[in-house]
């Protein structure tokens, strides 16, 4: 008789793994589901090692640069649908990193671990939103091409729990909290209201995911006896991070847990 996995993180990497975005997002659900439930053990201790391919991605869409994937006008249906297509895209990804944070990360407290299946989850919620609406307008996830600049900064900090919290929600999930209003407006603008209402779910959401990172970020730095601003500069410049580039959503930073310092120091960017 084979024993049926109950344990969180394995469980994480094997929906990490999973290909299909449906059975993907349905076993995010699930898992969330259970653990509420008491129904999962948590080995923090455990180091884990993976057979898997990760992340498991649908066929669909094809990934290419980020200056091939095409602008389209926003008084059609097809530049509509191109927006909330890269959108989900971003969703779909923001899944695979929150799964991936709380299998790859060993040694961290319970709360670590249960505030990244938070994020899996809202993210599912936000993909499926946004999915259901692409299918609306007649398209459907993959029908457009994607770029994976994401999931690249998630890989690139694999081996480092520290770089990970400051260089993924903290600068390439924070980019988020900054662009979603103007892309809010422009939908709400070309009388797509649905999906500007999708849009503020979203925002709402992603200032909490955003201060995951801040808190966690903070939790490493103070663990190591590091300064988190000097600390987080020199992870940007260590890991090639992406410039961020104004106007910053300043309220929402404030709301996701970063400093005065740290907005100044963005500021004069």
């Amino acid at each position: 008789m084979t024993t049926v996995c109950m344990e969180l993180r394995q469980l994480a990497l094997a929906c990490l793994a999973q290909t299909d975005a449906e059975l993907k997002t349905d076993a995010v659900n699930q898992l969330s589901t259970r653990w509420q439930q008491g129904e999962l053990h948590l080995d923090v201790k455990a180091e884990l090692q993976s057979t898997l391919v990760i992340p498991g991605r649908p066929a669909k869409p094809n990934l290419v640069a980020p200056l091939l994937v095409k602008r389209r006008a926003m008084n059609t249906v097809a530049g509509r649908a191109a927006l909330i297509h890269a959108l989900c895209h971003i969703e779909f990804n923001a899944i695979n990193l929150a799964l991936d944070a709380i299998w790859r990360f060993h040694g961290l407290p319970e709360a670590y671990y249960a505030d990244w299946l938070k994020v899996a989850t809202e993210e599912a919620h936000h993909f499926n939103l946004l999915k259901d609406h692409l299918q609306h307008l007649g398209y459907a996830y993959g029908d457009f091409d994607a770029h994976d600049s994401l999931w690249e900064m998630v890989d690139k900090t694999k081996l480092d729990a520290l770089a990970r919290m400051a260089l993924v929600p903290r600068t390439m999930e924070a980019r988020g909290l900054d662009a979603l209003p103007a892309l809010r407006a422009k939908l709400a603008q070309a009388g797509d209201l649905l999906a500007a209402a999708i849009l503020d779910i979203t925002l709402r959401d992603e200032v909490g995911h955003v201060a995951i990172g801040n808190r966690w970020f903070n939790y490493l730095c103070q663990q190591q006896g590091l300064a988190p601003l000097a600390t987080f500069e020199k992870l940007c410049l260590d890991y090639v991070a992406p410039k961020l580039r104004g106007p910053f959503n300043l309220a929402a930073r404030r709301e996701a847990g970063f400093t005065e310092a740290e907005l100044a120091a963005l500021s004069a960017q």
